[in-house]
C-alpha cells in the first residue's frame, strides 16, 4: 500500500493551531472554516500516526510529538514564503516582494523615511518588514535582507558594514529636574533605570556584566525597544539609547559620556544567491546608503559586498 505524504497545507494548518491554541483562531488566520481546520489536523494525525493535540479548558495543547514537529513546520513555512517572494517578480525586474528583518527600534524609528524614499523610486517593489530582536536566519530564508549589530559568520551570506552604532546613557530633562544629574558612576546606582524584563541580550552585547545589572534599580522593565524608548522620552528613568537617535530627540540629555560609551558595528546582510536579484540588490544598496547617512562613524566603512 502506498502512503501519500501530507501536503504543505496540513502542516500550515498545524502550525497555526499550535500558535493560536484553537481551531477557531487558526481558521480565522487562514481564512478557512473551523471544520476544515479540524479535518486538516485529523488528516495529519492519521498520516503521521501521531496524536498532535490534547484538549483542555484552555484550548488545544500540543503534545511532545507536536512540539518536535514545530521547527520543521516553521522551516517549511519559511521556504514557502521565500518561494512566493521569488515567484513574485522576475530576477531582473523592478517588481516583486522583498522581506527585510531588523530590530523593533530600527524598524519603528529609523527605517520608515528610508523605506518611503525607496518606494517612491521603485513603486513596483513591495516590502515586508519583520521586526524582532531575534537574529533572522537568512540561510533558511526567513528574510531576504537583514540589518544586524553583529557580523554574520555563516558561509553563503554577503555582508556590508554600514557604520558604527554609538550607544550612550540618557535621561529626559524632566527626569533630571526631578531627580538630579548623576556626576559620577556610583551616583547612577541611586537612580531608576529603564531596562529589559527577560531578554537581556542588549545588555550583554555591550559587555554589561550580570554583577553590574544586579546593582541597578529598575523603574521600568520591558522587552520592547520602542516601549523603552517611549519611557525614556516620557522621563520614566535613565536608559541606554543609540546616540544618533537620541541627538534628534528633543529633551534627551546624555549622561557621563566620557565613562558610559559603547559602540556596535552595524551590518546589512543578504544571501549570496539573492545578490543578483534586482529588487533585492536595489533595496540592499538603498538601505546601505540611507543607514550610513544616519550613522556617525570614526572608521572607514568596510565593504565586502
Amino acid at each position: 500500500m502506498t502512503h501519500k505524504d501530507p501536503g504543505w497545507e496540513l502542516y500550515r494548518t498545524f502550525l497555526d493551531v499550535v500558535r493560536d491554541g484553537s481551531l477557531s483562531g487558526a481558521a480565522r488566520r487562514l481564512g478557512l472554516t473551523q471544520p476544515t481546520v479540524g479535518r486538516h489536523i485529523d488528516a495529519l494525525e492519521q498520516a503521521l500516526d501521531l496524536a498532535l493535540f490534547t484538549r483542555s479548558p484552555r484550548g488545544l495543547i500540543p503534545t511532545a510529538a507536536a512540539l518536535d514537529l514545530v521547527p520543521h513546520a516553521e522551516s517549511m513555512a519559511a521556504a514557502a514564503a521565500a518561494l512566493r517572494r521569488t515567484a513574485s517578480g522576475e530576477a531582473a525586474a523592478e517588481t516583486g516582494t522583498v522581506r527585510l528583518a531588523t530590530s523593533e527600534l530600527v524598524g519603528c524609528e529609523i527605517l520608515p523615511p528610508i523605506l518611503a524614499a525607496f518606494r517612491h523610486k521603485h513603486p513596483g517593489i513591495s516590502i515586508e518588514l519583520a521586526l524582532s530582536n531575534r537574529v533572522a536566519d537568512l540561510l533558511r530564508r526567513d528574510a531576504d535582507i537583514a540589518i544586524r549589530l553583529v557580523r554574520p559568520t555563516q558561509d553563503g551570506l554577503v555582508a556590508r558594514k554600514i557604520g558604527v552604532v554609538r550607544i550612550g546613557l540618557y535621561a529626559h530633562r524632566d527626569y533630571i529636574a526631578r531627580f538630579g544629574m548623576p556626576d559620577e558612576l556610583e551616583a547612577l546606582f541611586k537612580h531608576g533605570f529603564i531596562g529589559f524584563d527577560r531578554d537581556d541580550w542588549s545588555f550583554r552585547s555591550i559587555g554589561v556584566s550580570n554583577e553590574d545589572i544586579g546593582k541597578l534599580k529598575f523603574a521600568f522593565k520591558c522587552d520592547s525597544d520602542p516601549a523603552q524608548f517611549a519611557a525614556l522620552k516620557a522621563g520614566l528613568g535613565i536608559g541606554g539609547c543609540q546616540v544618533q537617535l537620541a541627538e534628534r530627540t528633543p529633551g534627551l540629555v546624555r549622561l557621563l559620556p566620557d565613562i558610559v560609551n559603547f559602540t556596535l558595528d552595524s551590518w546589512i546582510v543578504t544571501h549570496e544567491d539573492l545578490k543578483g536579484t534586482r529588487r533585492v540588490r536595489l533595496l540592499f544598496d538603498h538601505l546601505a546608503t540611507g543607514l550610513a547617512a544616519c550613522l556617525v562613524s570614526g572608521h572607514d566603512q568596510a565593504r565586502t559586498a
